[in-house]
């Protein structure tokens, strides 16, 4: 199991202050890096010669973060996307999902922003050092994020399915 990135462990401290939370929830729907407000939590974590993928991301964890500041899920978008399942509503729920498999690089902020007002509206937690580590692995042409993802909803879709059977 991959030890806590520390820029999540720093952001789940601020969860405690309110005005931390609210000035990073201003970089949602926002260029990323271009909002003032987030600076003073952000640029500290971001070293010297960084690629903008890597500063990218921690912009976007953060402005999310803020957003559903709730720690602890499991595994990756794939197991969070798979609690949120339920037999009336299976395919509107795999459509979303394919919606973020499918996701540019330049559109991923917006899907990911719906993703987690999603899972924040079922109260399903999210899993932000793996995110983090996903979203710096996104662009890559094997699609290994997309493939991990996908691999975790449907094989535990199939999973539930024998089980129920049974």
């Amino acid at each position: 199991m991959p030890r806590p990135h520390p820029f999540v462990t720093y952001l789940e401290r601020l969860s405690e202050d309110p005005g931390a939370l609210a000035a990073l929830r201003r970089g949602l729907g926002r260029p990323l890096g271009t909002v003032a407000d987030m600076y003073q939590y952000v640029v500290p974590w971001v070293p010297q010669g960084s690629t903008r993928r890597y500063e990218d991301a921690l912009y976007l964890i953060a402005a999310l973060y803020a957003f559903h500041p709730e720690s602890g899920g499991q595994g990756n978008m794939g197991d969070h996307f798979v609690l949120t399942r339920q037999p009336s509503d299976d395919t509107a729920v795999e459509r979303r999902f394919v919606a973020l498999l499918s996701s540019h690089p330049d559109d991923l902020p917006l899907h990911l922003r719906q993703a987690v007002s999603y899972l924040k509206a079922r109260d399903v937690a999210v899993n932000w050092g793996q995110l983090l580590r996903d979203l710096l692995h996104w662009g890559y042409p094997d699609r290994r994020v997309q493939k991990q993802w996908a691999r975790r909803f449907w094989s535990s879709a199939e999973q539930q399915g024998t089980t129920q059977e049974a």
